[in-house]
């Protein structure tokens, strides 16, 4: 039973991994403060980049720890947040950088996936309380408002050089994605709805996109936003630009976009509802492409246009998003099918993704769910997991954050 929702199996097994997920990375924190890629055995890998996104991964996740009384998570929150405040931001150019050499040279480049994640670590640490939280929310949202966010378009630009001085063509919609994760947490923490609002701005777009395209989400656009179908053809196994639809992120939008529709129309659930039926499209067209699709459990990274895979590597990430939108789907629709999914999502993270030896979640296995270290060598961190072990428990219209802090879940 403790791969059923609901059961007190199923509540104390995925407490026990969130707890098990959080010693896992406590020794993240670099000598800056910016996180440590981390190894197979959770210990530092200093040969690689200090990444910006990974550090603001890891202050988020130790709030989230703070909230449930892992100790140390004060502690961890402060280094995160020094790298933050010290060498990931740029002082000359302004904004942060997206990664650090070893030898603490910036990589060139500014981009709003990154970013994003700073407006997400700083209203998780202003949640918190930390001191400097709340001035370095505010600054982040500045400096978004000013070089990502269109207001005349709804939609964040993707790419700066690190002057800020030019702006690449490129546009992609895993950056917005990411953009309306840190807008509805920023919405959740200041109470400021003009950020849930451009969240649905995002949102009604992306819907539009996909239901043109058979629900399956175009990732990449030119300047004027018209999807570029063919981007990395050659290159298919891209970190953040693969080529074709990438079904995790059909889950990862169906989740976001329910938690939009609840927090928007509260009890209205003839505006909500709308919403809630694009977001099973979606997630029922990326599971039907991307589960067990080849054989052999697992969600692949990628398919082409008519649904074939295309990488069939697994990614942790895939498969923590499957575990949330499962579950969210479940409790908003009732619907007994996303339950059975749920149950099976957890079967596999158990049987093969979870490291019972190390901890944490293997991050890339081949298609017959052999490890494989081309994308994602060790495991770099725990965000994705740990959400994916409590947004299932959490109400469906907050933040998990927030529902976390205000006790809005129940495990």
């Amino acid at each position: 039973m403790k791969y059923t929702i609901d059961t007190p199996e199923n509540k104390a097994f995925v407490s026990e991994l969130a707890e098990e997920l959080l010693r896992f990375a406590v020794h993240f924190p670099s000598p800056g403060g910016s996180a440590y890629y981390l190894k197979g055995d959770g210990s530092p890998w200093p040969e690689k980049t200090l990444d910006n996104y990974e550090t603001c991964r890891m202050v988020h996740s130790y709030c989230i720890g703070k909230f449930l009384g892992f100790p140390g998570s004060d502690e961890l929150i402060d280094a995160g947040l020094k790298g933050i405040l010290g060498q990931l931001r740029d002082t000359t150019n302004g904004g942060w950088y997206t990664s650090l050499n070893p030898d603490g040279s910036p990589l060139p480049g500014k981009l709003c996936y990154a970013h994003a994640f700073v407006i997400l670590a700083a209203a998780s640490a202003t949640l918190a309380g930390h001191p400097q939280a709340e001035k370095l929310l505010h600054e982040a949202l500045e400096l978004f408002d000013q070089r990502y966010w269109s207001e005349e378009e709804g939609l964040s630009r993707d790419t700066w050089d690190t002057t800020f001085t030019q702006l690449d063509d490129y546009r992609g919609i895993n950056a917005n994605m990411h953009t309306v994760e840190a807008f509805l947490a920023v919405a959740d923490v200041t109470g400021d709805s003009t950020y849930r609002a451009r969240a649905g701005r995002i949102i009604d777009h992306v819907i539009g996109w996909a239901k043109d395209n058979g629900w399956r989400i175009p990732e990449h656009y030119t300047k004027d936003w018209q999807p570029d179908l063919e981007c990395n053809h050659d290159q298919p196994d891209d970190r953040f630009k693969p080529y074709g639809a990438t079904p995790g992120h059909g889950i990862e939008w169906a989740r976001l976009i329910t938690q939009w529709a609840l927090s928007t129309y509260p009890g209205q659930a003839e505006k909500w509802k709308p919403y809630v039926d694009a977001a099973e499209s979606l997630f029922c067209r990326a599971v039907g492409d991307g589960w067990n699709a080849d054989g052999a459990p697992g969600i692949v990274y990628t398919t082409d246009w008519n649904g074939k895979p295309v990488v069939h590597d697994r990614m942790q990430w895939t498969l923590a998003e499957g575990i949330n939108s499962s579950a969210v789907l479940y409790r908003v629709t009732g619907k007994k099918q996303y339950a059975g999914l749920y149950r099976d999502f957890l079967v596999y993270l158990d049987s093969t993704v979870r490291d019972h030896t190390c901890g944490n979640w293997f991050h890339q296995l081949d298609q017959n769910n052999q490890l494989m270290d081309t994308v994602w060598p060790g495991k770099p961190d725990i965000y994705h997991a740990l959400q994916s072990m409590l947004i299932p428990y959490c109400t469906p219209d907050l933040s998990v954050a927030v529902a976390i802090a205000r006790k809005q879940y129940t495990l």
